[in-house]
C-alpha cells in the first residue's frame, strides 16, 4: 500500500514546500529493514555477554551485573534507543528508512529534534501493541498523512526523501559571485531546498513578502556561515550565488 498524497507545508518564511507523503508499504520496508538489523546487534551483543559471562565464574556478584544488564539494559537500548539514535544523528532517518528512501521531519518543515526523536520513539512499545504494530497501523490507515502515535506525540511527519541531485533550480543563475568560503559547506541539502525553492517560486510572492523573505533567508545564511554579502549585491543575488557554490561543492554533487 503506498501514499501518492504530497503534503504542502507553509513555512514561516511564506515559501510553500511539496512533500510526497510516505506510504505505510515504505514504512514498513524501513521497519522489517530495521527489525533484522535489531536482531543482528542483539545476537552479537548476547554473544559477548555470554562470554564474559564465562570469564567471570570467579566474580559471581559481577556476572550477576552483567546479567541484569543483559537482560534489561541492552533490549531496552536496542528497541528504543535504536531509532531514537540513527534518527537524531541521520536527521529524521535510520539504516531502514534510508534504504527505503524516507525521512521523519517536523509538521512545520524544520528538522525533527532531539527531543522530539527521543519522544517520537518511546511511544513504540504502544504502537506496536497488542502485537505487529497493529495500533500503529491502525492509526496509520484512519489518518490521511500517514500518522502513528508517535508521529503525533511529536508532531512529526514521515516523507520521501527530497534528493538533492533531482532539485532543479527553475532560475536563470546569474554571474554574482560571493568569495568562496569553506563556511558554506555548514547549510544542509534541506537548507538549499529551501533556498531553491523561493528563488523558483518568488515571482509567485507579492513584492514587499518576496524582499522580506529575502532578507530573512540571507540573513540566515550569513548568521550561519559567516560569509558577507557585498553592499552592491541584492538579497537575491546573494541567495543565486550560494545555491550555486553550494551545489559546486562536494557534499551537494
Amino acid at each position: 500500500m503506498q501514499s501518492t498524497e504530497n503534503l504542502n507545508i507553509e513555512t514561516p518564511e511564506q515559501i510553500a514546500l511539496e512533500f510526497p507523503l510516505a506510504g505505510i508499504g515504505s514504512r514498513f520496508l524501513a521497519i522489517f529493514i530495521d527489525s533484522l538489523l535489531q536482531i543482528v546487534f542483539f545476537l552479537v551483543i548476547f554473544i559477548i555477554f555470554f562470554f564474559a559471562s564465562v570469564t567471570m565464574e570467579s566474580f559471581p556478584w559481577l556476572n550477576n551485573w552483567a546479567g541484569a544488564i543483559a537482560m534489561f539494559l541492552v533490549p531496552f537500548c536496542l528497541y528504543w534507543g535504536y531509532y531514537a539514535f540513527f534518527e537524531i544523528i541521520w536527521r529524521g532517518q535510520t539504516p531502514g528508512k534510508r534504504v527505503a528512501g524516507i525521512r521523519v521531519i517536523h509538521q512545520t518543515w524544520r528538522p525533527m529534534t532531539a527531543v522530539e526523536a527521543i519522544g517520537r520513539n518511546l511511544m513504540l512499545g504502544v504502537d506496536f501493541l497488542p502485537t505487529m504494530y497493529a495500533i500503529g497501523l491502525i492509526t496509520m490507515i484512519c489518518n490521511r498523512e500517514n500518522k502513528r502515535l508517535g508521529d503525533f506525540v511529536a508532531g512529526t511527519l514521515v516523507v520521501h526523501d527530497k534528493n538533492i541531485e533531482n532539485v532543479q533550480t527553475g532560475w536563470s543563475e546569474k554571474e554574482t559571485p560571493i568569495a568562496a568560503s569553506p563556511e558554506i559547506t555548514k547549510l544542509t541539502s534541506e537548507e538549499l531546498v529551501l533556498i531553491e525553492t523561493f528563488l523558483s517560486r518568488r515571482y509567485e510572492l507579492e513584492y514587499n513578502v518576496r524582499t522580506a523573505t529575502a532578507q530573512q533567508i540571507a540573513g540566515l545564511v550569513q548568521q550561519k556561515t559567516g560569509i558577507v554579502r557585498d553592499t552592491n549585491q541584492s538579497a537575491e543575488d546573494f541567495l543565486e550565488a550560494v545555491a550555486k557554490q553550494l551545489r559546486d561543492t562536494a557534499s551537494f554533487r
